[in-house]
């Protein structure tokens, strides 16, 4: 199939398509409405349904109610939004319901800006909602992974039964790129456990709330044994130049790909650099991070945030190595140049808040 050239955001939204979904329901915000206005002119001509909610927390919840019925569904939005709908989200997890929520990050916290950030890496990755849960995480970096690991997200969230995110920047969602689409579309699936009001799935009942302690507890343990067989089967990761290298830059989103552009300049002046790039935030690839650690001195991981991400560094690693941190935040994107500056001289790397504490 011939390549188009094509935002991010589109990108998404048609791989969600391909993927099988067949509910959207969102809000606009920027840098993410580009989602929802693709899905207001294709989902309904796939034979779908689109709804613009009046809110965020009303299309978390009609995603809630689509995916109790069986449809692969999804929502789209960025910072502000997902704060929103964080009861959602925890709803979700804990009824066990598939569905899909792209979050383009901007600027925070608060209104903040439209910039691109990654502050949303703790919200999303740790879980901002109540209770016990987990959120299956992917992070692409390229338009083409917007849909490739949109795919993905999809079949990971039918799998486990579990909401999943595509965790992406401003930047990898407005840029333009040639992106090949799937040539085959995954028909939608039919699940056995939904509720679709007919006589063969009466007896079924999706539902969060168990009032005896113990069935609770019974209930979270499942839950937990569930996200057990995840962490083992869903870690993936990108290397580059990591073989010989004495230095591991960490970062995912587009902060990957200036530190792949580190790499190249730093090996030019003979300093050897790779670069370790999670797709998955959740589960995190720390058993693959742990093996860089037995070759490399040190790491410095980069985000455009107030260090977030670098915590599962240094737990992935268990103090075998230093791990220094470099972030920018308000929308401000270090350039090659700014990082191949830390990497020269680690004095002028940052402090992330974790490391002040």
């Amino acid at each position: 199939m011939a390549k188009q050239l094509i935002k991010g955001n589109d990108a998404l939204l048609r791989g969600a398509i391909l993927a099988g979904m067949r509910a959207f329901y969102g809000y606009p915000i920027t840098p993410a409405s580009e989602i929802a206005e693709a899905a207001a002119k294709l989902v309904p001509a796939s034979g779908g349904t689109f709804v613009q909610a009046e809110s965020e927390t009303a299309a978390i919840n009609m995603v809630f109610g689509a995916a109790v019925a069986g449809e692969l569904s999804m929502t789209a939005s960025s910072g502000p939004g997902l704060s929103l709908m964080q009861e959602g989200l925890s709803y979700l997890a804990g009824a066990e319901l598939p569905c899909v929520i792209a979050d383009v990050m901007r600027g925070g916290p608060g209104l903040g800006n439209i910039g691109p950030e990654q502050g949303d890496y703790n919200q999303m990755v740790k879980g901002g909602g109540h209770g016990n849960y987990r959120l299956i995480v992917y992070a692409p970096a390229f338009a083409q992974e917007m849909c490739d690991l949109t795919v993905k997200a999809f079949a990971a969230a039918a799998k486990y039964r579990n909401p999943a995110i595509v965790l992406t920047d401003g930047f990898t969602g407005q840029m333009m790129e040639p992106v090949e689409f799937p040539a085959a579309a995954v028909a939608p699936p039919v699940f056995d456990w939904a509720v679709r009001g007919d006589a063969a799935t009466r007896p079924n009942l999706v539902t969060s709330i168990y009032m005896a302690h113990e069935e609770l507890e019974a209930h979270n343990r499942k839950l937990m044994a569930k996200y057990a067989v995840a962490a083992a089967d869903l870690p993936e990761h990108r290397g580059y130049l990591l073989d010989d290298a004495e230095v591991c830059l960490v970062g995912y989103g587009i902060v990957a790909r200036v530190l792949r552009s580190v790499v190249d300049a730093a090996r030019r002046e003979g300093i050897r650099a790779g670069l370790f790039r999670p797709l998955t935030l959740w589960p995190y690839p720390a058993q693959a991070l742990a093996e860089v650690a037995g070759r490399v001195r040190r790491f410095l991981v980069v985000e455009l945030s107030d260090g977030q991400m670098v915590h599962d560094v240094r737990l992935a690693i268990n103090a075998r190595r230093p791990v220094g941190f470099y972030g920018r935040q308000g929308g401000m994107v270090p350039s090659p140049a700014e990082v191949l500056a830390v990497l020269r001289d680690p004095g002028k790397e940052h402090q992330s808040y974790a490391a002040c504490v």
